[in-house]
């Protein structure tokens, strides 16, 4: 899922190319799209774009006359930009924002059809579709933490919530608490004030080298690489892999449809942190520890 980083990158690029551009008119291709039947879609066709922000991470792009359309990009969802009336993509295409310069086209890999587009007029209605969670970025140290400890939750599905912490998904909050030392089923009630301080500088340094990445990595052209894993990570989606820091294998944890990446020399004192399916099929046999579970690789027969 785009998280911060990819959103503002995504700004950067809208900003210069649709900001005082009427839209020509709207493509919806698939019926899964659109969230909203009021006001109508066709509403936005002829109105001046005033404005890109972002809410969370959704994408705003704000018209004359108090029109919005957000669009929720979920897991699979990318945005690009092409020549004016590109054809829509067959397989992934969702819809295309046709300007007089360009197209704006909404694809999403895959069937689950998550990606979602919501039109709605006026501030408060916008306001109901922001989670309401911390920006980080803007905040002191005092609020951050009053935010961690509003509900006893782990570090990461705190980090990841939309109501505690506004941006932060799967990806850059396995690397957050990579930076920051800590153990992603650590409870937040449980940091001493240092850690919540160094979780704090963590989250900041992350975010803000990532955005300086992407930004770099895309220059003038419209991102066209978002994507949840890159090399350059420390641990997100390099299970097994070396820690850039100390060398030991990278773990995970597995639940529903995502993973927790971690190092446990660097984040647990070496312990591994129990997978929910694994650990109830194996009971005593878990591994307790990363030397025992480098001892049972060093086992396997090649």
């Amino acid at each position: 899922m785009p998280e911060l980083p990819d959103i503002t990158v995504y700004l950067d690029a809208l900003a210069p190319r649709v900001v005082g551009a009427k839209l020509e008119r709207l493509r919806i291709i698939s019926p899964f799209l659109l969230r909203t039947a009021d006001p109508p879609v066709v509403d936005l066709a002829g109105r001046t774009v005033r404005e890109v922000h972002r809410l969370g991470k959704r994408i705003v792009l704000g018209f004359e006359d108090d029109y919005f359309a957000v669009l929720h990009l979920m897991i699979a969802g990318r945005l690009h930009w092409k020549p004016p009336a590109a054809p829509v993509p067959r397989r992934s295409g969702l819809a295309a924002f046709d300007f007089p310069h360009g197209t704006l086209l909404l694809t999403e890999a895959g069937t689950k059809h998550r990606a979602a587009l919501h039109v709605v007029r006026g501030a408060s209605a916008l306001a109901g579709h922001d989670p309401g969670g911390l920006d980080v970025l803007g905040a002191t140290l005092e609020q951050f933490r009053a935010a961690l400890s509003r509900e006893a939750h782990t570090l990461k599905r705190a980090l990841t919530d939309p109501r505690v912490l506004d941006g932060i998904g799967n990806a850059y909050s396995d690397e957050i608490l990579h930076a920051a030392r800590l153990s992603p089923l650590r409870l937040t009630t449980q940091l001493a004030p240092e850690e919540s301080e160094r979780l704090f500088r963590a989250v900041r340094q992350t975010l803000s080298t990532w955005i300086d990445r992407l930004r770099a990595e895309a220059g003038d052209a419209f991102p066209e690489k978002v994507t949840a894993f890159r090399p350059e990570m420390a641990v997100h989606g390099r299970f097994r892999q070396p820690c850039p820091v100390c060398g030991s294998p990278v773990q995970r944890i597995r639940y529903a449809e995502n993973e927790v990446n971690y190092c446990a020399t660097c984040q647990t004192g070496g312990r591994l942190l129990a997978d929910r399916s694994l650990s109830r099929l194996l009971k005593q046999d878990w591994p307790r520890s990363l030397e025992e579970w480098e001892e049972r690789v060093a086992r396997r027969p090649p």
